[in-house]
């Protein structure tokens, strides 16, 4: 936080020395007004460039490998997992047995188990967990 606060500092100085000098060229007569003009934007451009590259395009770290060991430890079966997969994806159990081409009472069925083996009282929750055990 405090090198942000510095870099955004620094940017505003060099941006205030930029007009001042520009005022001082203007003033005595030396330059142009396009010319002013034309380096304060791309000045600002360049600084657009940088602030874009530094700040706003920052990796965010992958996550470690899934764990096969914890899915065979919790005794989750392969199409639990595939159905805890498209659970954390967003899709409701019709969508899912649409996916599948099981029924959606099977799918309620997989879920259910999910939720016992998880220990979570609903699918949210489930997701939850299963992102922080790294298995999804």
């Amino acid at each position: 936080m405090k090198k942000t606060i510095l870099v955004f500092g620094l940017l505003i100085l060099a941006i205030l020395l930029l007009f001042q000098l520009s005022k001082y060229t203007l003033t005595t007569g030396d330059v142009s007004t396009e010319i002013v003009v034309s380096v304060i934007a791309l000045t600002f451009f360049i600084i657009g460039i940088y602030i874009n590259k530094k700040s706003l395009h920052k990796k965010t770290p992958d996550s470690a490998e899934i764990d096969k060991n914890k899915i065979k430890e919790l005794e989750i079966t392969a199409r639990e997992y595939e159905v805890l997969q498209y659970i954390s994806a967003g899709l409701s159990n019709k969508e899912i047995g649409d996916t599948l081409f099981l029924s959606e009472s099977t799918i309620k069925t997989h879920v259910s188990n999910l939720l016992v083996k998880l220990n979570a009282k609903r699918r949210t929750q489930a997701v939850q967990i299963a992102k922080s055990l790294n298995i999804i």
